[in-house]
């Protein structure tokens, strides 16, 4: 409790002081705006931007490393185009702790997405009864149910083509190295970082061994609790393991809490964090909960992909301390195809400011669309078209006291 308490008023006090600081919440990110994954989309992050409050992090949500095939898998990777907001100086949430709910509940460092332990689906395929408490929802287990379609680095993409992770993304980091500290691969929603596997065996030791972080979370042996809170029976059919419900938390069976975290040292807080880890069983499988509890620890916004940055933060490239956005700075993008048949797409480069306006004029300077008001730099937007005449269109960009055109063609 007086660690908590420390981390929370030094971080009252960073907030406070109007500071912001270059930290790993900003260096850890894997920035690239040029190198190619699946489908010859943009991989890793492609931008991060920092105020004295939150970072913002621009990704495809496709990884460099190659990834696929996904067996019984009909979804592909899609770019997501996700601005994503964390907070710079996290805290611990004291009153009710808010469920990792289902979709993305953080970044993996490369800018893939976390999802959480489930797999969307209560026990007999019917309703999803998410938080209900352990003994009645009985959602299901990812591993079991969809691991068999993971690819080798133990994803695979949902329905609109977000390519994530339920369990511990091995083509990340080296899960093998149990002589370091793991590095940060992530983090989640609420802005603590998410660490491997491996840790210090004293939690507030930097010179103490390292070992592999376990879980704290139980296989119960209990069948009469799923007869209890209607659970799925018999087990011989669904084995334990299926549903979530049947991992119990058990204080001081692992080195975790609840939420699958701990306060603890780390090679990148020397002073002290609450972090998560990735849990792996002693033949390094993934265990449950995989990366977070069901809840978090922290605080977290009620929206966190799809974020508008400020418009004055600083961009933070790898290798520099940070560059403030040029008020004279020329907007700059790439439109494909053109001419267009039927939808356009147009990528803002990295460098523009924030928030700048598209609009698109027929050849009599009428405006016929509005593409976005809040265009974001190192994100892809679709121009759909399918609905105008052919002839020539002017397509004009607004934005940190600049005006740029360009002609599109539609055939």
């Amino acid at each position: 409790m007086k660690k908590t308490f420390l981390f929370t008023a030094i971080s009252f006090l960073l907030v406070t002081s109007g500071k912001a600081q270059v930290g790993p919440d900003i260096t850890s990110w894997l920035q690239n705006t040029t190198v190619t994954g699946y489908g010859g989309y943009i991989s890793n992050v492609q931008l991060v931007q920092y105020s004295s409050t939150y970072v913002y992090v621009s990704t495809n949500c496709i990884p460099e490393y190659s990834i696929g095939p996904w067996p019984s898998n009909p979804n592909v990777p899609s770019p997501q185009n996700y601005v994503c907001e964390f907070p710079r100086y996290p805290v611990q949430n004291t009153g009710v702790a808010t469920a990792v709910g289902l979709g993305t509940i953080g970044l993996w460092s490369n800018g893939v997405s976390i999802f959480n332990p489930e797999d969307g689906f209560h026990w007999n395929n019917t309703t999803h009864a998410w938080a209900m408490g352990p003994g009645t929802s009985w959602n299901r287990n990812a591993l079991p149910f969809e691991g068999p379609g993971f690819d080798s680095c133990l994803g695979h993409p949902q329905q609109t083509g977000n390519y994530h992770n339920h369990v511990n993304p091995r083509c990340l980091y080296n899960d093998l190295d149990s002589t370091h500290h793991s590095p940060i691969i992530g983090y989640a929603f609420d802005g603590f970082p998410i660490y491997g596997a491996y840790g210090y065996s004293n939690p507030a030791s930097s010179s103490s061994t390292i070992k592999r972080i376990k879980s704290s979370y139980v296989l119960t042996t209990d069948t009469t609790l799923r007869h209890s809170g209607s659970g799925p029976i018999p087990v011989a059919t669904y084995p334990l393991g299926d549903c979530i419900d049947d991992y119990i938390y058990t204080a001081g069976a692992g080195d975790l809490d609840a939420h699958n975290g701990r306060f603890c040292v780390t090679p990148d807080y020397p002073a002290g964090t609450y972090a998560y880890f990735v849990t792996l069983n002693a033949s390094l499988a993934p265990a449950y909960p995989f990366v977070l509890g069901p809840t978090y620890y922290g605080i977290v916004g009620s929206t966190n992909t799809h974020i508008t940055p400020s418009g004055s933060d600083t961009t933070y490239i790898s290798g520099t301390t940070g560059i403030s956005q040029a008020s004279n700075a020329t907007i700059k993008f790439v439109i494909a195809p053109n001419p267009v048949d039927d939808h356009a797409y147009i990528y803002m480069d990295a460098t523009n400011t924030n928030n700048v306006k598209g609009s698109l004029y027929n050849a009599e300077g009428k405006l016929v669309k509005t593409i976005n008001e809040l265009m974001q730099p190192s994100i892809a937007y679709a121009l759909d078209m399918t609905d105008l005449p052919a002839g020539m269109y002017i397509l004009s960009f607004e934005g940190g006291g600049k005006t740029v055109t360009e002609k599109i063609i539609k055939k």
